[in-house]
């Protein structure tokens, strides 16, 4: 069965929806209409602050990594002095702007043979954990849920806890028949 794209927003991205995560990413098959539909939902949520973009399309697989985002939030993370020295020391020229970072991240996803970590930065995960995952290969974490955490325990998982909830409370609103576009938090 085929599950549409705004299926798949409310499934994988509630938490950026409802305004209390700067991005998500998902992979989903590539369908005949995914394209339009992404062209689509691009414009209705670009309303309320929001952006879609594929970050990978894969014609091996036929699968696609959608990216989904709060501009002004993912750019004021980009934005702190740590988070730009920890981009430069992974080789991102971050002169030119959060477009020309966030197209440097998608080359990366489509030519490195290793998943770039560093995306972390991108979804909203602390710095401290996304460096912490790369040093330690990904063991030695304190808690997991969304990511792994290498810093507070107890403030990870109550984040983890609210995306949870979230991402139940709009599948519940989905299924009783609320558009998706109704229960997007404006910017």
């Amino acid at each position: 069965m085929n599950r549409t794209l705004e299926e798949m927003l409310v499934e994988s991205c509630a938490p950026t929806l409802a305004g209390i995560k700067p991005a998500n990413l998902f992979r989903c098959p590539e369908t005949p209409e995914l394209f339009q539909s992404i062209c689509e939902w691009s414009e209705r949520l670009k309303e309320n602050g929001l952006r879609i973009r594929v970050m990978k399309w894969c014609k091996k697989t036929h699968t696609c990594l959608i990216y989904v985002c709060r501009w002004d939030w993912v750019q004021r993370v980009l934005a702190q002095n740590k988070v730009k020295e920890f981009l430069v020391c992974n080789g991102y020229d971050i002169s030119k702007g959060i477009e020309a970072i966030i197209c440097q991240l998608a080359r990366r996803l489509c030519v490195e043979k290793d998943f770039p970590h560093e995306i972390g930065i991108f979804l909203g995960y602390p710095l401290q954990d996304v460096i912490g995952f790369i040093q330690n290969n990904g063991q030695n974490y304190s808690c997991c849920g969304h990511w792994k955490c290498y810093g507070d325990a107890a403030e990870a998982q109550k984040t983890f806890d609210s995306y949870k909830k979230c991402t139940a409370c709009y599948k519940r609103m989905y299924e009783k028949g609320i558009p998706l576009i109704k229960m997007i938090t404006a910017a």
